[in-house]
Parts: structure tokens; sequence; C-alpha cells
């Protein structure tokens, strides 16, 4: 099983690949572009934070905006988006201090910034996530392009300044990265990759704008899933972003990703824990161990190509290139967080410790 499942990873990789590069002339067929509203809610600032929000000032799209939301007027980001705005005179940047409190602080300011947004179609992304020039017009086109597309999302892929923070970002390239495809080709794809999430105002409207998903830590999954309610459907963009790690340890890490897999766990059950019969490493290894060598070569031989496929020809991650040798040991870390987030509903996010309960809501 875990060696179709990668069997699937790497053919849905190759087909993606080839079709980005054989598609790449699409945006000469452009229907019309709306005006946008790109929604950013920003909670202090990492390393790199004024790279990333410059890029979006670089973008060439014909009419957008960009808007900025923190809860707090002195927060630190606000001094780097001051910087933007006077670099940058002629884009329209706003920045929106937002008092709306919700269990899930950054959906409270995307609420927030709905509101203050001008424009028929929002796109959001995260504070740290960098864009090419071309970003908009890529995300934004599969909304009139795709019938019954009603979210556009995209692939990310991280760096990290420290050897935890590329460990992880491998593990993102390598193996979040093939899942994403082979859900998609198995037709699970009601879900949304926080990343980006591109979505026409009034279909937000319809399921209750961001207050519906503000209970929820996992807010790019349940947005996901109440505009496919609506009969949408959810297309995954040839765009693909950069977003940087901040952890510096490994306990930096294992709790980034424990809550990552807790959060998955109560979002979408049946999918985590079919996670242990599709670890192809593991399977290698215990069929090793019964004297199976052919079987665990095969096994690993498929699941370290679809890895590289989808690390290289689909997110265009140079550091699978240069660490492709490390995925079966990242493997076994992936499956460790899996077995701890098995149980427990305590997470951290931001400095704070949530309790989520069994659907996936922050209650405390």
């Amino acid at each position: 099983m875990a060696g179709l499942y990668h069997l699937i990873a790497l053919i849905a990789g190759l087909g993606r690949g080839l079709s980005a590069r054989s598609g790449a002339s699409d945006q000469n067929e452009i229907p019309s572009y709306p005006p946008v509203s790109i929604l950013k809610p920003l909670r202090g600032r990492g390393s790199g934070f004024y790279e990333a929000i410059r890029s979006h000032a670089l973008i060439d799209y014909p009419q957008f905006e960009i808007l900025f939301g923190v809860h707090q007027s002195d927060d630190p980001a606000c001094e780097d988006v001051a910087r933007l705005a006077s670099e940058f005179p002629e884009r329209a940047i706003r920045l929106v201090v937002c008092p709306r409190k919700l269990p899930n602080g950054k959906v409270g300011v995307l609420a927030d910034l709905s509101r203050a947004a001008r424009y028929p179609v929002l796109v959001v992304n995260d504070g740290d996530i960098v864009v090419k020039r071309d970003y908009l017009r890529t995300v934004v086109r599969p909304l009139d392009a795709v019938p019954q597309a009603g979210l556009s999302t995209c692939f990310y892929r991280a760096r990290g300044a420290t050897f935890p923070a590329r460990w992880e970002a491998l593990g993102i390239a390598t193996d979040f990265a093939p899942s994403v495809l082979v859900a998609r080709a198995i037709g699970v794809a009601e879900f949304a990759l926080g990343s980006t999430m591109a979505l026409r105002a009034t279909d937000l409207a319809r399921i209750g704008g961001f207050e519906a998903v503000g209970d929820y830590l996992a807010d790019d999954y349940q947005l996901g899933r109440r505009i496919t309610e609506l009969g949408y459907h959810i297309v995954l963009a040839r765009a693909v972003v950069e977003t940087r790690l901040s952890g510096e340890t490994w306990g930096d890490v294992w709790r980034h990703q424990l809550r990552w897999a807790r959060t998955i766990r109560v979002s979408r059950p049946g999918g985590y824990f079919g996670y242990v019969i599709t670890n192809a490493t593991v399977w290698a290894a215990i069929a090793a161990a019964a004297g199976a060598w052919q079987m665990a070569v095969a096994c690993l031989a498929v699941r370290m190509l679809a890895g590289v496929v989808t690390g290289v020809a689909v997110l265009g991650d140079e550091d699978v290139q240069r660490r492709w040798f490390l995925m079966p040991f990242r493997d076994l870390w992936g499956f460790a967080v899996w077995l701890a987030g098995t149980v427990g509903s305590t997470v951290e996010w931001q400095g704070e410790k949530l309790v989520l309960d069994k659907e996936g809501r922050i209650v405390q």
C-alpha cells in the first residue's frame, strides 16, 4: 500500500511538473482580471519579513490593494509596513488595527480586514510569504477560467536558517506536498492551503464570513470545506510561494510539527490515521527486517523518487537536490511525530497553549 501511495505521488508529481512547463504560456489567454484585496494578518516580524512584504508591492497586476492587519498599533511589524508604504507610494497599502477577538486570533484579524477590503476578490496569505511578480495573475485566474472554481490555493516551499528548520522544510517538500498531490489524485480536495487562499468576497459572505471559522485552529481547512459545501471546487494553482521557518532548535521543530499533527488529526481523522500505511520508509524497514530485501528496496526507491520529483519539479526546491538522501531519516522522525500526535489535545501556537476539542475548535 505504501509503495502504491508513493507511485501515485510520483505520477502526479511528474504530471504536474510537465504541465507547469507546457502551460507557462497560458497567462496570455486570461480573460479579465478583477481588482484584488490582499489580506495579510501580522503578529511581530521575523527574519526576512520586510523582503516578504516587499515582494507583494512588486506584483504585476492591474489593480490591487494590500491590507495589513495587526491587533495592536505598537506591533513591531507596523514599522516595516510604514517603510513599505513610504518606498511604494504608488501602491494602495493600508495598515488596519483589528480589535476583533476570536479564539483564533489570526482569523479575528482577517474578519476585520475583509470588512475594510474594497475589492471583490480576496487573497489571503501569511505575513512571511514571499511571492513572484506574476503571483496574483496565477492564483486569481482559476476563479474565472476554471468551471465551478470557488477557491484557489497553491503549494509553498520553505527555507530555514538552521539545520532543524531545513530538516522541517525537507519534510514539507518531500512528505507533505506529495500527500496533497495524492489526495487530489484520489478525489479528496475539500481543503485549502494557508499559503494562499483566493476567493470571492460574495462567497465568503455566503459561508458566514471569516467568523464562521474563527473557533477553529485549522482555519484554512475549514474555509475550504465550507466553500466546497457551496458546490464549488478548490483549484491548486500553478504558483509556488515561499515561506521562512523560524525554528531554531529541535524542540521548536518538534512542537511545530506536533501542533500540525494534532490539528490534522482532529480536522481529518481518516486521513491522519491513514498515514500509518503510507510511510514507505517504515514499511521498507519492516520488510528488510523480515528478509524481503527486494520489496524493501523497491518501496524505498519509489518513495525517494516521489519526494525528489515533487520537491524539485513541482516546488522548485533546490534544497531537496542537496539533501534528498536524508528523506528516510526524516520519514522516521515524521512517524515519531505521528505517534505523538495520535493522543493529546493541547498545542502551542504563537507562544500560547491552546486546547482543542474533537472537532478542532479552540476551547481554551
